[in-house]
This record gives structure tokens, sequence and C-alpha cells, in this order.
């Protein structure tokens, strides 16, 4: 993976294999999530996204929108996150019919992205990069895009249900 001035970055972990780091943050209606709360219960996608309202976080978020029933199951679940605040999150998922959670790594800022390895330091957002968590909370999947390159949920939703 290579930056924005062209200085390779180190890859993006947690590794495949590895524990997933939990979290504590709120979504779009201010109600809290954490990873924990999956654990024994759920696979989990974690979608990092950059900007609420750019083109092609727009177009993605509405994919999975479109595709909610393939992602929300009784063995899976979809979380985005972005570095954008929750009063943000809300109207974009407001503006877009998003009725998943989207969740706020706003303050302290870009910690969670932080700790999967995907924060943009010299932008200040979450890189396009995609997790699958098992219910054991153990990362069994990951792919990092290019901030204008869209992900292929099919291969998300692929990853996803080979977890059920």
């Amino acid at each position: 993976m290579t930056s924005l001035n062209g200085t390779d970055l180190p890859p993006p972990g947690p590794a495949v294999g590895s524990p997933a780091p939990d979290f504590r943050l709120r979504d779009q209606f201010g109600q809290e999530v954490t990873l924990a709360s999956f654990a024994g219960q759920k696979s989990v996608a974690l979608v990092f996204f950059p900007w609420a309202f750019s083109n092609v976080c727009t177009s993605e978020m509405s994919g999975i929108r479109d595709r909610l029933d393939e992602f929300l199951t009784f063995d899976s679940e979809v979380l985005g996150i972005s570095t954008d605040p929750t009063y943000s999150l809300r109207v974009f998922a407001d503006t877009d019919g998003l009725n998943f959670p989207l969740l706020s790594d706003f303050w302290p800022h870009g910690s969670v992205a932080t700790a999967y390895g995907v924060f943009d330091t010299e932008l200040g957002v979450a890189r396009r990069s995609s997790f699958v968590i098992d219910r054991a909370g153990i990362v069994r999947w990951s792919v990092h895009n290019a901030l204008g390159e869209a992900r292929d949920l099919g291969e998300h939703l692929a990853h996803l249900h080979q977890m059920d």
C-alpha cells in the first residue's frame, strides 16, 4: 500500500487469524455499539469508509442498503465506520435511507481506525478498508481499497457468509 505522497505504508492490521480490537462507538442515533456485543452470536463485517456524502462512499453504503437482507442475517451484521461526527452520519443515513449502523470514530479522532491500522494521518480519515470478524472475535478476512476505488460487495458477502 502506498500513501498519497508515494511512500510505502505498512500493511494494515490486525492480521488475519488475530483477535479484532474491540471498540465502543456511537451510531447515527447516539446508541453505543461495541464489537464485543456480537461475540458468540454473530459474524461482523466492519466497513471503514472515509467520507459521508462523497460519491464512492454514498454509492457503497447505498449498495449495502440495497443488499441489506444479505448482510444482516441471524448470523451476521454489518457496521459502517467513519471519522465523521455522529450528527453528520445521522443526516447521511436519513438522506440516503441507510438503515444499518453507521459508527462515528470522530473522537478521539480515528482511534478505532488507528487500532485497525487504517487511519490515514495525512487526510484525517479512515481508509477504504473492510474486515470480516467471526463469532469468536477473530479477523478472518480483510481487504483494503484505494480511496477512489469502490469495494466488491459480493466478495464481502462471500467471506461474511463463510462464517455462518
